[in-house]
């Protein structure tokens, strides 16, 4: 399969109880472990391995021959990958033997799965299902009288079928659901009836149905009056029609095998989804390969052969005719065909008996399906006289009528003898048609379809009520089956496993000479093995093995050019074949011993080494020539694109300027007219330029006051961002002011106010700081402090106070507080100076520092204005005007200053400039003060 990917089959045949499911299981078991495997396929693995515990549970039985014998056929393909992995499997089933399910031959079982599920099952599963332990009180069970086996352990075979549905991926529904059914199938066949005066018939086991409904999930009403009547269609009117006792009867059982039947179908297709190849995993299946594996019922001759048997031994005898037809037959025509001496082998070929029963219009099954839709009366024996009237004269057809004396004393006169290639086998017509019509109730079929069973209502499909189209018989849809598994077959390359029964005993290690040469001649054995002998153990098509086998030949590696015929004698004589050991046909080479495939495939082994170095050498030189060319075509590709790409960019760029310099040009003749779509580009570039030229040049502090000039049509805008800009400048300042500078700064305001341009001493003060107070703590006199009181001293400074009488000057300590003014002699409280009433301050214009506080002249407590000199004159007068609320009462004098002297008069001081500063009294009484000019450049 994985040297020349060719699909493979096996089939294994023999006998009931010849081991047949034995050797599959050993198949299987081969695949899960020597086959390489991976998480997933171990899981498939398992899969395959535990459908064989599930199939045999539903599908096996206990027989006469056999304590597992398979009441069914069995077809598996596994699917392989190219590593030889199983990746996916599907299985084909055949002719399930119904009939089983409501009767067993003596000495024989039901299906396993009944005696698992009341062994094996729990108390509590019992208990729902309504059942009991002992298979005596089942009448589907007991018909057999055989329900314990001694080499069977039915509690633990349920323990494995669970476990196995488990694997498989069963859910816990699904599981319940199919015991329901089964559990339900025991049910039927204790349902009981009875018969009326009127000879009607009624059910007598009401539990049963009750326990019927709940299990197959319909109605009980429903499925009662469909057990004891039937749905007719005359003339397109539907009529109910009463069914006698035994029609009852045949109808219950039919229900049961329908059941049972389709469940078991059911359960192939759930286990074929299991096995499917999945998609995802594996997203192509064209490189997968196919082993399909054909385990069948064997070959049976009962005591009393049916309708069954009858199927399974014509499912054996095609299988034989095609074993004949793939070796003995097909092996010597291919040599005669080929040209190769031969001598011929004589074999049985049983095409007739398989022509006997399967031919159209005149095969056993054609007249079967006949007498089965025949009108009128039809019976089993007018089956079996219509037999003898077509058939009477074949040679392997043999009835009591037709038989000799001897023969008709082993005859009875209801079954017919067929002359199969394993033996003798005589068929009871008695339930020939029954089985082969295989019909159900319409009304049935409508209850079961309705169920609330998810598996019942998938097996029966409302399709078949309303389809009034006659469904293929049995025995037909069993031979179409077969056909198309013959197909199957035939597509694939055989293998053979015949499986031989050592006795009948069923004991181990004891051959019966006897029995076991019979299996060996009816099955061919020896014929085969006398072809095989004689013709060649190997042979393929010239082109086959010379495509497989040239690398061991220099002539005919890498390729042979001529002939195929000489291209193969080339390669055999190269590898040393005798004359004795190979053939040459007209199309094929036939190799005649194995030793000689061995050794060339052993010589091709040690070749491949030497054909995957050069191989590989090849390959490595292809794929670097290949991904230099795409290297190239790709570097060409991207230079194209590049060099296309930089010329449309360039030629854009160009069309762009030269729309851009015309704009340009005509916004610049219109700049003077007004905004319009000649010179809005223009106008539009020289505010964006302004505005970025504005944006790079921005004062940087609130004392530099170059501006950038705007255009004509920004000059608007330009003031506006001027103030925006400065107030923000402003903000800025303020916000990052100190509470101390902001109190500093709000002094030299009010100095500015009252100073600038009007005295020559205030460019001067500009620079300096304004103290708290010119007096420290300890020179302000304490017994002073506490006069004050609650008046804290705000600011001091120290003062020279000129008398208004000669003009005597006195130091003096002048203290401001919040809401007066005090002059301090040492300890002594001077003169206190309410700032309420204090009607100005008078100072020059010039550089001295002589003021005078100008009192109220009603005022008896003050003797007059009070002249003062502070070399700090800017900040004592800033400070007391500030704390006065007096910054508009100080008057600055630039000639001479008038102040009141006691009883109404009036004394003045003259301010001339001279070289120093100097205060003396001058003519008149005046108070003369020299003050210097101060430089300010």
């Amino acid at each position: 399969m994985r040297t020349e990917r060719k699909d493979q089959c096996i089939l294994i045949s023999g006998e009931s109880g010849a081991g047949k499911t034995e050797a599959s299981k050993k198949i299987l078991l081969y695949y899960a472990v020597t086959c390489p495997t991976n998480d997933h396929m171990a899981a498939l693995g398992d899969r395959l391995l535990q459908s064989n515990p599930v199939l045999e549970a539903f599908g096996n039985a206990k027989t006469l021959r056999n304590d597992n014998s398979s009441r069914f056929g069995k077809y598996m393909d596994v699917q392989f990958d190219f590593r030889g992995a199983p990746v996916g499997g599907h299985i084909l089933n055949y002719l399930l033997e119904k009939s089983r399910v409501v009767h067993q031959n003596h000495g024989e079982r039901n299906f396993h799965i009944f005696y698992q599920l009341l062994d094996g099952g729990d108390d509590d599963l019992l208990n729902t299902l309504d059942l009991q332990r002992n298979p005596q009180n089942y009448q589907y069970l007991v018909k057999g009288n055989c329900p314990r086996v001694s080499s069977i352990s039915d509690k633990n075979n349920w323990k494995v079928v669970m476990n196995a549905l488990s694997v498989i991926g069963f859910t816990e529904e699904e599981v319940q659901k199919l015991l329901n059914i089964i559990a339900s199938v025991l049910h039927l066949g204790n349902t009981q009836f009875g018969e009326g005066e009127e000879g009607e018939t009624y059910i007598t086991t009401e539990t049963q149905i009750t326990n019927l409904a709940k299990l197959l999930g319909v109605d009980g009403s429903a499925l009662r009056e469909a057990l004891t009547h039937k749905k007719l269609t005359a003339k397109g009117e539907e009529m109910i029609s009463p069914l006698n006792f035994e029609q009852a009867v045949s109808a219950r059982d039919a229900l049961a095998k329908a059941v049972y039947g389709r469940t078991f179908t059911w359960l192939v297709e759930k286990i074929n989804q299991s096995l499917a190849l999945k998609d995802e995993i594996y997203h192509s299946s064209k490189g997968s390969s196919v082993i399909g594996l054909l385990d069948i019922y064997g070959f049976e001759v009962l005591q009393n052969n049916s309708f069954e048997q009858f199927c399974i031994n014509y499912c054996n005898e095609k299988l034989q005719q095609l074993f004949i037809e793939l070796t003995l037959r097909s092996e010597q025509e291919e040599y005669e065909t080929e040209g190769i001496a031969w001598e011929t082998v004589q074999y049985f070929d049983n095409k007739i008996i398989c022509d006997l029963i399967e031919e159209k219009h005149k095969g056993i099954i054609s007249i079967l399906d006949e007498e089965c839709l025949r009108p009128g009366e039809t019976c089993d024996v007018s089956f079996l006289e219509k037999l003898e009237d077509s058939l009477g004269s074949h040679p392997h057809f043999v009835t009591h009528k037709l038989a000799n004396g001897k023969t008709r004393r082993v005859m009875s006169r209801e079954e017919f003898r067929l002359l199969h290639y394993a033996g003798e086998v005589n068929y009871n017509v008695n339930g020939f048609l029954d089985k082969n019509n295989d019909l159900l109730n319409r009304n049935l079929k409508e209850v079961m379809y309705q169920s609330d069973n998810q598996i019942l209502s998938h097996c029966f499909h409302r399709e078949e009520v309303i389809d009034q189209k006659r469904p293929e018989m049995a025995a037909t849809q069993f031979k179409n089956s077969l056909m198309k598994l013959k197909e199957i077959l035939m597509s694939k390359e055989p293998s053979y496993v015949r499986c031989i029964k050592p006795n009948d005993a069923k004991q181990p290690g004891r051959f019966d000479e006897v029995l076991v040469r019979h299996q060996v001649k009816y099955l061919g054995l020896m014929e085969n093995l006398r072809v095989r002998r004689a013709g060649f153990a190997y042979r393929r098509r010239f082109e086959a093995f010379l495509q497989r086998y040239k690398p061991l030949c220099p002539e005919t590696w890498p390729n042979w050019h001529g002939r195929l015929v000489d291209g193969v004698s080339t390669l055999v004589n190269h590898l040393g074949y005798k004359e004795e050991e190979y053939k040459l046909g007209r199309s094929k080479i036939f190799i005649r011993f194995p030793k000689t495939l061995f050794t060339t495939e052993d010589a091709l082994e040690a070749k491949k080494p030497d054909i995957a170095l050069t191989l590989q050498t090849s390959w490595r030189g292809y794929r670097e020539r290949a991904k230099y060319q795409r290297i190239r075509h790709a570097v060409i590709v991207i230079q194209s694109g590049w060099r296309g790409m930089k010329a449309r960019r360039r030629a854009k760029r160009r069309r762009q300027a030269a729309e851009l310099i015309r704009r340009f040009i005509k916004g610049f003749i219109y700049r003077h007219e007004e905004y319009c779509p000649e010179n809005e580009y223009f106008l539009d570039h020289v505010r964006y330029s302004f505005l970025k030229k504005l944006r790079k040049n921005l004062p940087k502090s609130v004392l530099d006051k170059n501006w950038p000039t705007p255009p004509p049509s920004l000059v608007e805008a330009s003031e506006h961002l001027r103030r925006l800009h400065m107030r923000n400048m402003v903000m800025k300042y303020c916000k990052r002011v100190q509470p101390e500078w902001k109190k500093q700064m709000m002094q030299k305001v009010v100095a500015s106010e009252i100073f600038k341009d009007q005295k020559d001493s205030y460019p001067q003060s500009v620079g300096r700081l304004f103290l708290d107070s010119r007096l420290e703590r300890e020179q302000i006199n304490l017994k002073v402090v506490q006069t004050l009181g609650n008046d804290k001293v705000q600011y001091g400074v120290s003062v020279t106070k000129y008398d208004r009488r000669g003009f005597k000057p006195r130091p003096r300590q002048l203290l401001l507080t919040n809401t007066f003014a005090v002059l301090v002699d040492r300890t002594k409280i001077k003169q206190r100076i309410d700032y309420a009433t204090l009607r100005g301050i008078s100072v020059s214009s010039l550089s001295d520092g002589m003021f005078v506080l100008h009192m109220p002249s009603e005022d008896n407590k003050q003797k007059g204005d009070v002249v003062l000199n502070c070399d700090q004159v800017i900040e004592l007068v800033t400070k007391l005007a500030m704390m006065a609320n007096k910054t508009n009462y100080v008057n600055i004098s630039p000639g001479s200053i008038r102040f009141a002297v006691a009883r109404g008069k009036e004394g003045i001081i003259d301010f001339v400039r001279g070289s120093e500063l100097k205060v003396a009294k001058g003519k008149r009484g005046h108070l003369l003060v020299t003050a210097p000019r101060i430089n300010t450049t």
